[in-house]
């Protein structure tokens, strides 16, 4: 059966996705209400973790249907006869229908993973648009898909006429690899929600440490993010957890290969600071740790050096 998802149930935090100061998410994030506002068929693509599935409720929710049950049918279904029966419990809904109606909006969740039997099927009941002008249509099309659709159908792998059912416009979400900027953004949160979770005090980062989790190219994308802040709330410590994803075959392979995807720019701001911090500890070591005569040799005030070594991660000392 399809899982009916209910407005104010099941909702996944869609903020923790579509939070974003890079220009590959704002881009993304600026047609999404007026897309939304349409009856038109969406389709996402996107790697897995790149979060397609909150892209879809973010569309529901924004929509004219929005009080109205999301369903979502999983297209990942071991055999083509499990997909089926939940195309027929949607169905079940209306059984006087001949095809997907009586449900306002219906997500169909990895359409590229589905089999050629499963396609037929698909296209025997999807509505064909034609009446996509008639404010009476009942439904609204949302698919999703990790694969190049395009390059599917070139291979023999996915039905041209079905595509062009699903594809009345196109999302496409950006890897964590591409947004980068969003990284500490989007740590913070999870921090934060972890130690509100656990009781603990919130978790902060130094400049150097944030610097290398850049380096690391997370072909998990925010889902790989998300849990590995759960594993520095859990050690207390980014350092830990930083080492731990730098011994993993996965990161081991990235070091071995071609190097990371990261900008020079990127390169030298982390070069700058790990030379910051090193000159702040030297200073301080010199001083035996009096601060304001550290400030005097480095000839910055006493506050601003304060706040280097909270942001630097030598407070702890």
């Amino acid at each position: 059966m399809a899982v009916i998802l209910q407005s104010d149930q099941e909702v996944v935090t869609i903020a923790t996705f579509v939070w974003g100061q890079s220009s590959a998410i704002q881009e993304v994030n600026k047609n999404i209400r007026e897309i939304a506002a349409t009856g038109i068929p969406v389709l996402i693509v996107g790697e897995s973790g790149t979060g397609k599935d909150v892209y879809a409720h973010l569309i529901h929710r924004l929509s004219h249907h929005s009080s109205t049950p999301l369903a979502k049918v999983s297209c990942r279904a071991s055999e083509s006869g499990e997909f089926l029966a939940q195309l027929k419990g949607l169905l079940k809904r209306n059984p006087e229908a001949s095809s997907l109606s009586g449900t306002q909006t219906v997500f169909l969740d990895g359409i590229d993973e589905v089999d050629s039997a499963g396609q037929r099927a698909l296209l025997s009941v999807l509505p064909d648009g034609d009446d996509e002008a008639d404010d009476r249509q009942e439904v609204r099309l949302i698919a999703a898909a990790s694969r190049n659709l395009e390059k599917e159908i070139e291979g023999g792998r996915f039905r041209k006429e079905l595509f062009f059912r699903i594809n009345g416009v196109c999302v496409r979400l950006p890897a964590l690899r591409e947004r980068k900027d969003d990284i500490p953004l989007l740590l913070r949160h999870f921090l934060v929600r972890d130690a509100e979770a656990t009781g603990r005090e919130v978790l902060t980062l130094s400049q150097e440490e944030l610097g290398l989790i850049g380096t690391h190219n997370w072909p998990g994308n925010i889902r790989e993010l998300e849990h590995f802040a759960r594993k520095i709330s859990l050690f207390g410590s980014a350092r830990e957890a930083i080492t731990e994803f730098q011994k993993t075959p996965k990161f081991m392979a990235e070091r071995a290969g071609e190097p990371p995807s990261v900008s020079l720019k990127t390169v030298a701001r982390t070069a700058s600071r790990h030379a910051e911090r090193e000159l702040i500890r030297e200073a301080l070591e010199r001083t035996h740790w009096n601060r304001k005569r550290a400030a005097e040799q480095l000839k910055i005030s006493y506050k601003s050096l304060l706040y280097k070594i909270k942001q630097t991660g030598l407070e702890g000392r």
